[in-house]
């Protein structure tokens, strides 16, 4: 019997010629990953072991992203111990304010996460590199401190699911569409501690930004890691980035499946994710009149260029009611600056919007857009828990850029054909 993606990668890491679901398994790490939250609990940890160095400068990544800069004296006591502990350690990959960005973004960016990859962060979202095809999940810090201190983690190997797109998107479709449409079909819970692998022709033609945003949410299903198969769009992203070798794994032909799911995509319209849980998604044709007095567009899920061009498509169209706070987050300085070079960032201000630093800012409840007692958001982010953003009788909706964008101008969640119009068949969104 042949191995899923997953298997290959995990077997790799631990030196096995095969693994199967259940096993434990002791692997390799590749990267390990903290940020202004999970990283200095790590550190502490860390400091308890009575290791004097760190397993390896160059594998472990330090970004302060979810507070700064920082708001308020905690916030810049923990970006501190973070700074402090990696010129201590001579930790070559620290990104301070000016150079840093949303680590789920930025990593990928600078070619630190590359295929075949085993990435372990004391972040959920870590599972964003799978777009990559690399075996990329979240843990906890104390996991953290003793990668940073050996290199190595364990893992039960995760059982795999497949799930096949086919057919041509939709106009306003796209990667986030896709994967809220997926959770309201599985549940929060339906990949839980599985491995969901995204197969099939539609996956094969979108863009890296669109296969991040997929592997991002892979965990609001419940699962260890999001997969895609490295192809010739995954290379062309690498090739120019990587600094250091890469492997690339494919799952076996006759690889062992938990579970199989077929999506039509043709059928699937723009979506949005009601409060207060990502399965509860609705196409856009269903939702109704939702007022809302906030719309986010950026972090981890949605701030990449292209999320910033759609949003930008629909702004060039029409100003931010004067009833809504618009609020946008590139992903990191660099995304910004493309932004700026290509018009962009003119184009939000114009209609009415603020422009951020990179941050996570209020996708957390951080900062930079916290909501009050009864208000309404939407957000390309990525959960909608109570109290995510702010108050706990708050509400939020998740949706991607060009429905949030829509929904800033008119005041209330919209679809783009009511901004953009209606696109014709064969016409380009």
């Amino acid at each position: 019997m042949g191995m899923t993606l997953a298997e290959k990668i995990l077997a790799n890491g631990a030196g096995l010629t095969e693994v199967k679901p259940n096993q434990l398994i002791k692997v390799k790490t590749d990267v390990v990953l903290g940020n202004d939250i999970t990283a200095p609990v790590a550190i502490n940890e860390f400091n308890k072991l009575g290791v004097k160095d760190v397993f390896d400068k160059e594998k472990i990544m330090l970004v302060p992203d979810h507070f700064v800069p920082a708001k308020d004296i905690q916030s810049a006591q923990l970006s501190k111990q973070m700074r402090d502990f990696a010129r201590e350690k001579e930790i070559k990959h620290y990104f301070e304010v000016g150079d840093m960005g949303i680590e789920h973004v930025l990593l990928p960016e600078k070619g630190l996460v590359l295929p075949g990859d085993i990435v372990i962060g004391a972040d959920s979202h870590t599972c964003t590199y799978g777009a990559l095809g690399a075996f990329a999940t979240g843990v906890g810090s104390t996991d953290m401190a003793a990668a940073m201190a050996t290199g190595e983690t364990w893992f039960k190997v995760p059982e795999s699911i497949k799930l096949h797109y086919h057919g041509k998107l939709n106009p306003y479709v796209g990667g986030k569409d896709l994967i809220l449409h997926t959770i309201g079909q599985l549940g929060v819970d339906g990949a839980r501690y599985m491995a969901m692998e995204f197969v099939g022709d539609t996956i094969r033609q979108l863009s890296m930004d669109n296969r991040f945003t997929m592997s991002n949410m892979a965990i609001e299903a419940g699962a260890k890691v999001g997969l895609i198969e490295p192809d010739e769009i995954t290379l062309h992203y690498v090739r120019e980035r990587a600094k250091r070798p890469y492997q690339l794994f494919l799952s076996d032909y006759d690889a062992k499946y938990a579970m199989e799911y077929e999506f039509d995509v043709t059928k699937i319209e723009p979506t949005v994710a009601f409060p207060h849980s990502p399965e509860n998604t609705r196409p856009i044709s269903e939702v109704g009149n939702v007022w809302i007095d906030q719309a986010v567009i950026g972090s981890c899920t949605n701030g990449r260029i292209e999320d910033l061009r759609a949003a930008a498509k629909v702004l060039s169209e029409g100003k931010v009611n004067s009833n809504v706070r618009l609020i946008i987050f590139p992903g990191t300085q660099s995304i910004y600056l493309q932004a700026m070079k290509e018009g962009l960032i003119e184009v939000f201000i114009n209609a009415g919007a603020v422009v951020s630093t990179p941050t996570c800012g209020p996708c957390l409840g951080g900062h930079m857009g916290i909501l009050a007692k009864g208000e309404r958001a939407i957000s390309t982010t990525n959960r909608n828990f109570v109290g995510r953003m702010g108050h706990p009788e708050s509400e939020v909706y998740l949706s991607s850029p060009y429905v949030a964008a829509a929904s800033a101008v008119l005041g209330r969640i919209a679809s783009p054909e009511e901004v953009l119009g209606v696109i014709k068949k064969g016409e380009v969104a």
